[in-house]
C-alpha cells in the first residue's frame, strides 16, 4: 500500500498459488479428491489427433534484410512436440504463435549483434554506445522464456508421469548458437 493509502499496481503475473503437477497429485493420492484427467506419454506418438493449424502468414514474412522470419518453423516444431505428447489440444495456437514470434525475434537480434557487434555510434555525438540490439535481445529472451514456461506448465500439469528429454527450447538454443557463428 502506498503512503497515501491507495493500492498500486494490482496483481502480479505469476503470483499466487501454483497448480500442482498431475504426477504429484497422483503420487499424493489425490488429496483434493477432484476428478483427474490422466494423459500418459507412453505411446503418445501413436495417437492420432487434430491436424496442426496453419501458422499465420506473419510468422514467415520476409524481413527487411531479405530473409524469411523463422517463426513458422519454430511454431511447427513446438506444435509437433506438443502433438507427440498428446497435449496439442490443450495449448491455444496463439500461445504457440506468441512463443514462436518472440523466439524468432530473439534469433534476429542475435544475428544483428553478430553482424554489427556489441557497440553502436551515438546519432548526435558519434561516441560509442551499447548496441540497442543487445537490449532488444535480452527483452525477447525474457519474453521467450516466459512464453515457454507457460506452454511447459500446461504440459506438466496434464501428464501423469514426469517429463524429461528434448524439447523445442533446446532446439532454439542450438539455433541461437549457430546464428552467432554466422551460419
Amino acid at each position: 500500500m502506498a503512503k497515501d493509502g491507495t493500492n498500486r499496481g494490482g496483481a502480479r503475473a505469476g503470483a499466487g498459488a501454483k497448480r500442482k503437477p498431475l504426477a504429484d497429485k497422483i503420487a499424493d493420492g489425490n488429496p483434493g479428491k477432484h476428478p483427474l484427467t490422466v494423459m500418459e506419454f507412453k505411446n503418445a506418438a501413436d495417437l492420432r489427433g487434430q491436424d496442426m493449424p496453419e501458422p499465420k502468414e506473419m510468422l514467415s514474412a520476409v524481413q527487411k534484410n531479405g530473409k524469411a522470419l523463422p517463426a513458422a518453423e519454430i511454431y511447427k516444431s513446438v506444435w509437433q512436440w506438443l502433438s507427440d505428447r498428446g497435449c496439442a489440444h490443450l495449448v491455444p495456437p496463439d500461445t504457440i504463435e506468441r512463443y514462436a514470434m518472440s523466439a524468432a525475434r530473439w534469433i534476429q537480434c542475435e544475428e544483428a549483434i553478430t553482424e554489427y557487434g556489441f557497440l553502436a555510434k551515438h546519432p548526435t555525438t558519434g561516441n560509442a554506445i551499447a548496441s540497442p540490439y543487445v537490449t532488444m535481445a535480452n527483452s525477447f529472451k525474457s519474453q521467450t522464456r516466459a512464453d515457454w514456461a507457460e506452454i511447459f506448465q500446461i504440459v506438466k500439469e496434464n501428464c501423469a508421469a514426469g517429463y524429461s528429454g528434448d524439447n523445442p527450447q533446446d532446439d532454439l538454443m542450438e539455433r541461437l548458437l549457430t546464428a552467432r557463428k554466422g551460419k
